[in-house]
Order: C-alpha cells, then sequence, then structure tokens
C-alpha cells in the first residue's frame, strides 16, 4: 500500500464530488420511492432488515444510555439496496416503531454535510414500514425462504436485545445454512450470537465477566472461525466514561463477546473504514464504513443471484 499528497485544492474537489453523490443518490431514492416504483424495486428480490425494538442500552452501576440504530449506517446501505433494486422488509422483536439514536443524527457521519445528513433523515422516514415493522415471530411463521439476504445495521441498540432473541436466532440460521448473503455493521454484528445454545445465559455470561460459561455456551456457534469486524474495544472507550457520548461504561465490549465466541475480530484505527467479508457474511466496523459496507453488500447480493 501506497501513500500519496493530495494538494488541497484536489481533496476539496474531491469533497464536493463526493457530497453531490451522496446528495443526488439520497435525492433520486427518495423521488423513486414517491412514484411508487415497486415492480422495479422488487427486481432484486427482498432483503430482510432487522431492527432493534429498544431505545436504551444498559449500562454498568445501573446507568442507561439512549439509543437506537444509526442514521447513517441504516441510510447509506439502504439506499444503496433500493438503487440495485432490492426491496427491504423490515422487522424487529416487537413489531414496535424504530428510532436511531440522537447522536447519529449528525452531519460528521455524512461527510460534514448537513444537507446529506437532513435527506437520510427524509430517505429513512419515507419507509413507513420502519414504524410499524414486522415482528421476528412473523418472519419465522412465513418464512424466510423468499428473501435474499438480510441485513442488521448498528447502534448500541442490537447489544441489548438482538444478540439475546432466539427467534433472530432462528432466523439467522436459517440464511447461513444455505449460504445467504448476511450483512452486520457497527454493534450490529453482536446480533450474531443470538445463535449460540443459550443466547441470554451467553449475554449474562459475558455481562459477569465469565469466560468460561460463555465458552461452553458458544460450543458449535454457526459462525466460529469466521473473520469478521465490529465496533472496536477502543473505539467503544472513547466515547463511554462519565461526561462522554455514553455518560457512563459498557456491560461488555462488543468485540469480546464476539471473540469469546469464536469469530476472528479484525479491527484497524480507531473510526478509519474497515469492511470485511468471509463467506455470506459481510461486516462493517463502524459508521465510518457504511459507504463501503453498503457497495460490499450489494454486490454480495449480486454474487448470491446468479448462483
Amino acid at each position: 500500500m501506497t501513500t500519496s499528497t493530495i494538494e488541497p485544492s484536489t481533496l476539496h474537489s474531491l469533497k464536493r464530488r463526493l457530497r453531490a453523490t451522496i446528495l443526488g443518490g439520497i435525492a433520486a431514492t427518495v423521488a423513486a420511492l414517491a412514484l411508487s416504483s415497486s415492480v422495479a424495486m422488487a427486481a432484486g428480490g427482498k432483503v430482510l432488515i432487522i431492527l432493534s425494538s429498544v431505545d436504551k442500552l444498559e449500562l454498568k452501576h445501573g446507568k442507561t444510555y439512549a439509543t437506537g440504530f444509526y442514521l447513517d449506517e441504516l441510510s447509506i446501505p439502504l439506499r444503496k439496496l433500493v438503487e440495485a433494486g432490492y426491496t427491504p422488509v423490515f422487522a424487529n422483536p416487537k413489531g414496535n416503531a424504530a428510532t436511531f439514536d440522537p447522536v447519529s443524527n449528525d452531519k460528521v457521519f455524512f461527510g460534514n454535510d448537513d444537507a446529506a445528513r437532513a435527506a437520510a433523515v427524509k430517505l429513512v422516514d419515507s419507509f413507513a414500514d420502519i414504524k410499524k415493522p414486522k415482528t421476528l415471530a412473523t418472519i419465522l411463521k412465513e418464512g424466510t425462504a423468499g428473501y435474499i439476504g438480510i441485513f442488521i445495521p448498528g447502534g448500541h441498540a442490537p447489544m441489548q436485545d438482538l444478540g439475546q432473541n432466539k427467534e433472530l436466532g432462528e432466523i439467522l440460521r436459517a440464511f447461513h445454512e444455505n449460504g445467504r448473503p448476511t450483512g452486520v455493521i457497527c454493534h450490529g454484528p453482536t446480533a450474531l450470537l443470538s445463535t449460540v445454545s443459550d443466547p441470554v445465559a451467553y449475554h449474562k455470561a459475558m455481562v459477569d465477566g465469565d469466560i468460561f460459561a460463555a465458552s461452553k455456551l458458544a460450543e458449535g456457534w454457526p459462525y466460529a472461525g469466521y473473520r469478521l469486524t465490529v465496533f472496536a474495544t477502543g473505539e467503544e472507550q472513547i466515547i463511554e466514561g462519565e461526561g462522554k457520548q455514553l455518560g457512563g461504561f459498557v456491560q461488555f465490549y462488543a468485540a469480546d463477546a464476539l471473540a469469546q465466541a469464536g469469530a476472528h475480530v479484525d479491527r484497524i484505527a480507531a473510526f478509519q473504514p474497515n469492511v470485511i467479508e468471509d463467506r455470506e457474511l459481510v461486516s462493517g466496523q463502524q459508521p465510518f464504513s457504511s459507504d463501503e459496507f453498503g457497495d460490499a453488500f450489494v454486490l454480495k447480493l449480486g454474487a448470491a443471484a446468479k448462483l
């Protein structure tokens, strides 16, 4: 890998072009939705998008953090999916309205462009089913055969409920067993822990720091040996603590929980884009990976459709 110096004028031009691309893409997507081009969107098949049902993460010492899905981690891959002709279907454990983490509604996650941030909010708001998603029980009853892939965005919320949800575990196993593309980003990869033998007990073991119990519960985990990435421990430590974003400390680190279950967790420098692909799984490290993650996941879906 080589590096080079970019002139300020060239860098400024690149940033302007990136903003134009983001804004143009989101605007086109919203316009397409407004025209109800359902036939075109259905051409690529359905993608199941799993959201959390909670808006708070339990922290140490009885504290909580207001959360939800991260705006860019849903909106950017979602836009790319729709533009590629896929139909998103939203689901969560309770079938209740899913909301985004207030902290994620910030231009810093959209190239410091506030218009791009606002366009992302508009895109997410255009999907009424995010406010009234299907329940996971309904998805299981209907069956997953009609979905080409599954996508789980981050935000801290998946650490609270999705990683412990046995119904989600059944759904993920169904995708895993026949190699259908599975996309997870930031804290979304913790949802993969729903496929251990007893995900509720596994969560408790991690909270208690009982790694021996956790290892026993993780025996036979479908994703053991997979390379993946997730919000790094170092990144979590930057935002946790008194006076910082979380206002407290997480009960366990996402990277530790996945590694303890048997994953090879790949992390790079804090807040740098990182996307890992291994077999059917595509994972992104954090919000700044959303763009590359969305491209990789769409490509994975396209490749799977040709098999």
